[in-house]
């Protein structure tokens, strides 16, 4: 171990791999929560939260994965797909129904690792005030002192669910067959996080 300077008067121990022992913090404004679903089963449609919050915990031993636990909430309300008539619905009982139901939460069960130096993070996520288990495969993106002297990680993390789990069962079937909306539903993360203790 050895130390490094920080924010103020603040020291931080940090091992061979850059990482300090401790939370570190979501930078909701240099990261990304977002989804992909296929629409018309021709094209894919992409939206984003803007509002979330996360704590991501590194633990003493990473030797296999680098991360202890990860903790997420998403306002389900803030969902943005740059065209505000389908916000609207997204917001309403037919999809995410954020009168009843306005946050959604992640919480990992276990960090695993993976192929390639990939780690795989189980956890249970509640939509609709449903819970159901849910993996993602993820990715050390890299370990920074940024220039205001603050430690930072970033990572990636996808996986896939069926909205149908969730109690997301809003849809049309095409004449031809196939839904207006797929039942499956990729989530994509890319993050930043700041040390905090």
């Amino acid at each position: 171990m050895y130390e490094v300077q920080t924010t103020g008067d603040r020291t931080v121990e940090r091992g061979a791999d850059g990482l300090a022992t401790g939370t570190y913090h979501l930078d909701v404004a240099h990261s990304y929560i977002g989804f992909a679903v296929r629409h018309l089963a021709v094209a894919t449609v992409r939206g984003r939260f803007a509002d979330f919050d996360g704590v991501v915990v590194v633990g003493d031993d990473r030797a296999d994965v680098p991360l202890r636990s990860v903790r997420v909430e998403i306002e389900a309300g803030s969902v943005d797909t740059c065209n505000t008539r389908r916000d609207d619905h997204l917001r309403s009982a037919d999809f995410f129904d954020v009168a009843t139901h306005p946050t959604w939460t992640f919480a990992s069960t276990a960090v695993r690792p993976a192929v390639a130096g990939a780690f795989d993070i189980d956890g249970e996520l509640t939509i609709r005030g449903t819970t159901c288990p849910v993996t993602l495969s993820a990715e050390l993106g890299g370990v920074v002192i940024d220039p205001y002297g603050e430690l930072r990680i970033g990572f990636s993390a996808a996986g896939e669910i069926d909205r149908q789990d969730f109690g997301v069962s809003f849809g049309a079937v095409l004449d031809g067959g196939g839904l207006v909306v797929a039942n499956q539903v990729r989530i994509e993360v890319e993050a930043e996080a700041v040390f905090r203790r």
